[in-house]
């Protein structure tokens, strides 16, 4: 049995574009009482792992980046950012902004760590809670309405990139 990453894909994507994307093309407005959100029914779920022996990358949908060398993320567009962008796990919290404006920054802003909790897992590989932290951390901006575009062009690229790493594992923190 091949379970969906998405289920019902083609009635979501249906529902999408004649409620909130026509309403959005229509006023330019985003109106979340007609958004529908997607379900799965059946849990995608794989075999646990050993942490302690394992590479485990993070993986954050803050809108992190380089603020020196990377593009921000388009965090005005209406309908979203599908790309990535990967930065080294051992960079300080100074060279990083988040540009993702669908959320309250407050508390990022007072500790990156909430978001991006890089330090803490250094300090759980030294007391051999994980193996080891992947060398390079990925982030994507998490408002993405076309879900479609997340499962085609976003979850991909975001794989390929941990893969890359050699990861194991992931820990996801959703902003």
């Amino acid at each position: 049995m091949s379970l969906e990453i998405f289920e019902n894909r083609k009635e979501w994507y249906a529902t999408y574009q004649a409620g909130w994307l026509a309403h959005l093309q229509e006023t330019g407005q985003c109106d979340w009482k007609l958004y529908t959100r997607p379900h799965n029914r059946t849990p995608i779920v794989s075999p646990g792992i050993d942490l302690r022996q394992s590479r485990l990358v993070l993986i954050s949908t803050a809108g992190a980046y380089l603020v020196e060398s990377q593009t921000p993320f388009d965090a005005e567009n209406l309908l979203g950012d599908y790309s990535i962008r990967t930065f080294p796990s051992d960079t300080s919290f100074g060279a990083l902004s988040f540009d993702h404006t669908h959320y309250d920054h407050t508390a990022v802003e007072v500790d990156p760590q909430v978001l991006l909790p890089l330090r803490h897992l250094e300090d759980m590989v030294r007391e051999g809670f994980i193996g080891e932290l992947a060398e390079r951390t990925i982030s994507y901006m998490g408002y993405q309405p076309d879900a479609t575009r997340t499962v085609d062009e976003t979850i991909p690229a975001v794989i390929d990139a941990a893969l890359n790493l050699g990861a194991d594992a992931a820990l996801l923190i959703p902003a």
